[in-house]
């Protein structure tokens, strides 16, 4: 089989597990375990992380996730990233925990989706899957399309990280953004989540992203994203 087929093959694979009511992703592995209920947040809580994004020459900063505000309106919870010269601060709100309204699904960015992004579905047990499919309300209807993703819940692991040894549920997320355009393909992300229940949040993220060109005989695939997070700290609000 040539190149240029096998990357077909490869992309259509893709899609049709991010199909709603397909087949769904590859099975995630991890042992069974209690089902993971929804955290209770609080003002003040606040989770550090390193990053390390690249191939070749890495990329590095530090990300601060903490929760600001707690009212009717929602959850607003400030992230503030810092290193490799760049030093910025942008808001989430979520409507419930794990349930984003105003956020980031792929990079740095923040967007608005309809309906909600669910990062995760409580209470989280090994073996469920969710599906859905998203309009960035940042973004014009036209040329753009959805945002399609399904995720997968696995089983526990035992995760180290800078911040201790935590028993981490594992998830896998299969996106495809809506950045579709004439010369390209949109955006396929495969990411990889351990989340410990005893801090509310993942503690481990490897995030894997990469596009077709739509003429594929101009080359292979393009790669993406390349990045790993590990909590550092956790401090719990008052």
């Amino acid at each position: 089989m040539d190149k240029r087929r096998l990357m077909v093959t490869g992309a259509l694979a893709l899609v049709a597990a991010l199909s709603i009511g397909g087949c769904g992703t590859a099975p995630t592995s991890g042992a069974a375990g209690p089902p993971v209920p929804s955290p209770q947040l609080r003002v003040g809580d606040r989770w550090v992380y390193s990053a390390v994004d690249g191939y070749r020459q890495k990329t590095v900063w530090t990300e601060t996730h903490e929760v600001v505000a707690i009212d009717a309106s929602g959850i607003t919870v400030r992230v503030a990233i810092d290193g490799a010269g760049t030093n910025f601060t942008r808001t989430e709100i979520w409507s419930a925990p794990g349930v984003v309204r105003s956020g980031a699904i792929h990079d740095a960015e923040t967007d608005r989706f309809d309906p909600a992004f669910i990062r995760y579905q409580y209470p989280m047990t090994d073996g469920a899957s969710w599906s859905q499919s998203l309009r960035n309300l940042n973004k014009p209807p036209n040329p753009f399309g959805e945002i399609r993703l399904r995720a997968t819940v696995g089983g526990y692991e035992s995760v180290s990280t800078p911040a201790g040894t935590f028993n981490a549920i594992k998830l896998r997320y299969l996106i495809q953004l809506d950045d579709a355009t004439l010369w390209r393909n949109a955006t396929q992300c495969d990411y990889v989540v351990w989340y410990a229940p005893e801090v509310g949040a993942m503690v481990r993220e490897q995030k894997r992203s990469h596009y077709l060109p739509k003429d594929f005989e101009a080359g292979p695939e393009v790669p993406g994203q390349n990045t790993v997070y590990e909590l550092t700290a956790f401090t719990r609000g008052r």
